[in-house]
């Protein structure tokens, strides 16, 4: 009961990493407050546990955020793991695969962030979580160019709210993954033609030779999200199979 009492709110909490955090949160006996796009992905995960609070939410749609902010709790937690991942290269990519990366990846979670912040410093401080990448300013990888500058750019952001606002109690703090078998990473190994390819290419960049699972990210999100953490903060934390050493 490492969370018994907190308030979370999160986005993207139907499915892979959202979802795993979520559980594991919950069951640390948090209430949370768990947003998705996705309302029948929000039904089944509310079944799996009673501190689920489900919301269905576009993070790209800034008077939605506004009206979640109005009607929720302030939370202790903010976890902001909305993102989409675009596949292609710089040559490859179209102003709508920018324009959606950075409104997904990195506005929505600044909206998110806009909207709960100054409830949280009233309430005296809290923890903010942001999901990051390795594909960011830590490394490169084959095809995510949108992705990896979105990513870079999400630090910058965790930096800057680390900066601004340390004096009133809020910590701010980024989990950069490698690759995780997500519903989303399957999905885009399929479209590739040869799953079974896809999926081997996926394991021999991974230094451990076995997948990382959204289960292994969890357990770091409830650490941020603890007060166990609480003299952390502007850091990022790689949790990647040692794909960067």
């Amino acid at each position: 009961m490492r969370l018994e009492g907190k308030t979370v709110v999160m986005t993207a909490a139907g499915a892979g990493i959202g979802r795993a955090s979520a559980l594991a949160m919950a069951r640390e006996g948090a209430t949370v407050y768990a947003a998705d796009i996705d309302a029948g992905a929000l039904d089944s995960l509310a079944a799996e546990h009673a501190g689920i609070r489900p919301v269905t939410l576009d993070v790209t749609d800034a008077a939605a955020i506004g009206a979640f902010a109005a009607e929720t709790p302030t939370p202790d937690v903010l976890f902001n793991c909305a993102g989409w991942v675009h596949d292609g290269t710089l040559l490859e990519a179209t102003d709508a695969d920018w324009d959606r990366s950075f409104a997904v990846n990195i506005r929505g979670m600044a909206r998110m962030t806009e909207a709960f912040l100054p409830g949280m410093i009233g309430a005296g401080g809290g923890s903010i979580i942001n999901m990051a990448s390795v594909v960011s300013s830590i490394t490169g990888a084959a095809s995510r160019c949108a992705y990896g500058a979105t990513k870079g750019a999400v630090m910058g952001l965790t930096k800057s709210i680390a900066t601004d606002y340390i004096r009133d109690r809020i910590r701010c703090n980024a989990i950069c993954p490698g690759t995780v078998l997500t519903p989303s990473l399957q999905d885009r190994m399929a479209a590739r033609g040869d799953y079974d390819a896809a999926y081997q290419a996926m394991l021999d960049r991974q230094p451990l030779r076995e997948m990382t699972h959204p289960e292994d990210i969890a357990p770091m999100v409830v650490y941020l999200a603890s007060d166990e953490s609480r003299v952390t903060t502007g850091q990022f934390f790689v949790v990647d199979g040692g794909w960067t050493i």
